[in-house]
């Protein structure tokens, strides 16, 4: 044991923290997004209390909504993300193929990874825990719809991100979609947050969308107004994701960034 190289192993990793800031932001990413998360929950359980039936529909649908989220989104940049490990973008670019095809080609493969990955939870729930999240309705297939465009709004952003930077922002596009999570109101009411931050809160289509699945679930009331905001601020991020992209690509290839995007 020579304390001299293990000195000197250490300092490699240092470095290369040095080089990358966004792994010193992941170090402490994740505890802290676990703290508003569990801090809001246990905010939200202190105001009045629900029936059980109630209470395993407001957290079993949060889960499943929040995996559609989630996999729609993640669904988006992993298959573009498989590319860059490939090293495949400036094979691709130099075929007819367009960008917004390539686009439209990750939103299809994201559609499928979500329905697998969701459907089985689904259908194990009422077996294992007494409730189905089908119980909701044909609204379900709205908020389903809603948070998936969402979804392959951000993983739009992130693939910019990724065009641009490389796999130096792999990251990122793991932990991205988490950093909506403490204020999106999954777990609990906008008004659970702090006063300054709901405003925050209700400029996310899935504050409008939670909000509609636990006054569905409590109240047996279907908000449309909630779903009209929520798809509104869909079709703005859904414009915004595609315009981000488009920059970033036509930067990217200014700078011939294509052939060395997975470095």
């Amino acid at each position: 044991m020579n304390a001299s190289r293990i000195g000197a192993m250490v300092m490699r990793h240092v470095y290369v923290m040095r080089r990358s800031p966004i792994r010193i932001v992941e170090l402490f990413y994740w505890p802290f997004m676990n703290m508003l998360v569990w801090g809001f929950i246990a905010t939200y359980l202190r105001g009045p209390a629900f029936g059980v039936t109630q209470a395993m529909g407001i957290f079993l649908g949060a889960v499943i909504l929040w995996e559609i989220l989630i996999r729609s989104n993640m669904g988006m940049t992993l298959s573009f993300v498989e590319e860059l490990y490939s090293r495949n973008l400036g094979h691709l670019f130099v075929s007819p193929l367009r960008p917004l095809e390539l686009v439209t080609a990750c939103l299809v493969a994201s559609a499928l990874r979500t329905l697998i990955g969701v459907v089985p939870g689904v259908i194990l729930m009422p077996l294992l825990f007494g409730y189905s999240v089908l119980s909701i309705g044909p609204t379900l297939a709205l908020f389903y719809l809603l948070l998936s465009v969402f979804g392959w709004s951000f993983g739009m952003l992130v693939m910019a991100i990724l065009i641009r930077w490389g796999l130096a922002a792999e990251g990122f596009a793991w932990a991205s979609m988490f950093v909506f999570m403490p204020i999106a109101g999954v777990y609990y009411p906008v008004s659970a947050l702090p006063a300054w931050l709901q405003p925050v809160s209700w400029c996310l289509p899935t504050a409008y969308v939670f909000e509609g699945m636990r006054a569905l679930v409590i109240d047996g009331q279907v908000r449309f107004d909630y779903l009209a905001a929520a798809l509104g601020l869909d079709l703005v991020y859904l414009a915004l994701g595609i315009g981000v992209f488009m920059a970033m690509f036509r930067v990217a290839r200014r700078k011939g960034l294509l052939l060395n995007a997975g470095q």
